[in-house]
Formats: C-alpha cells, structure tokens, sequence
C-alpha cells in the first residue's frame, strides 16, 4: 500500500465514519440535538469533500495506484451505508430507501468486480448518472443529518426527503444502465 496524499485523504474519510455515527450516542447532556445534528452533518460535509478531493489529487499529482482504486469506493460506500443506517434508526429515511440504495451499492461493487475478473471492466465505468446518483445521495444525507431549518422557509428534512427519493430512483436507474452495460458479457457467460 502506497501512502499518498490521495490515500491519507481515502483513510481520514473512513476514521470520519465513526464520528458521524457516533455523534448520535453521546449522553443528551453533553449536546443539544440540534447540534449533534449540526455537528454529524459537518463530519459528513468534510467526508464528502475529501471523497472529490481525494481523486482530484491523485490525478493531479499523478499518484493514482492500485490501492486507492480499491480504497476509494469503499469509504465511499461505508460512509453512505453508516448514515443511512443512522437516519433509518432516526426515523429521517424509509428503510425501503436505505435498502434500495445499500443493495444497489453492494450490486455494483459486485458486478464491477466480476467485469474485472473477465477483463470487461471498462463496460461498466462510472457514468454521468452514477455521478448524479452519488451527488444527489451526498446532498440529501446532509440534509437529512442536519435537520433543521434552511434558508427562505425551507426546512432540511423535507428538502432531504425529496432529495433521497430521487437518489433511490437515480440509484435504480444506474443500477439497470450498468446492467444493461454489462448484459452482453452476462448472456456470453451463460453461455
């Protein structure tokens, strides 16, 4: 494992997953509820922006491996799948959402892998709608985190609930395009 800048960015995401849940368990005297919420949703915010930071780095100074390919998508995986988990035990998301977004992950993960070992995984890279479908999920799980009132009347959980609607619909609709990528070497495996 190499140890670069776009790495330590990757780990610092996954050591922030335990912040954002853990944040929720702290005994009610020591914070408000309004600010766990405020403080969970600022760990998620720094998570989020490392996970753009972390591959614009890697590029940019050239220091993409093999590792971080590996590493990346499964903070990014975590960190959703931890708070999900959260806003279900808050009461803030349909379990049904969660589910569908956390099997979708575990799909993909799992259909990218066996491109990969068949030489394919090219057919299935990241797309414009995988990448609206994350950016919509990270928008909504702040949101949701943050429960509380937002700027010209609008409050975070409705803005957050539309928000993960629509991600669950975008992650379903990825789901099947990268299905659909991967059909053909699908039909020639069971063959």
């Amino acid at each position: 494992m190499k140890l670069n800048i776009p790495n330590i960015l990757t780990w610092l995401r996954i050591a922030m997953i335990p912040l954002v849940v853990g944040i929720y368990y702290l005994p009610d005297g020591w914070m408000t509820p309004e600010t766990k919420n405020l403080t969970a949703a600022a760990f998620f915010a720094a998570a989020a922006v490392t996970d753009w930071f972390d591959g614009y780095l890697a590029r940019a100074l050239n220091q993409t491996s093999a590792f971080g390919a590996f590493l990346d998508p499964v903070a990014d995986k975590l960190m959703v799948a931890a708070a999900l988990v959260v806003l279900v035990e808050l009461s803030r998301v349909n379990a049904v959402i969660a589910l569908i977004i956390v099997g979708r992950e575990i799909t993909i993960s799992a259909l990218r892998e066996w491109m990969a070992s068949i030489g394919e995984r090219k057919s299935v890279a990241v797309s414009f709608i995988g990448k609206l479908k994350t950016a919509t999920q990270m928008v909504a799980i702040l949101l949701l985190l943050y429960h509380g009132p937002l700027a010209a009347g609008l409050d975070a959980q409705t803005a957050g609930t539309f928000l993960i609607y629509l991600a669950a619909f975008l992650t379903l609709w990825s789901m099947a395009y990268y299905l659909k990528m991967a059909a053909p070497q699908i039909m020639k495996a069971d063959a």
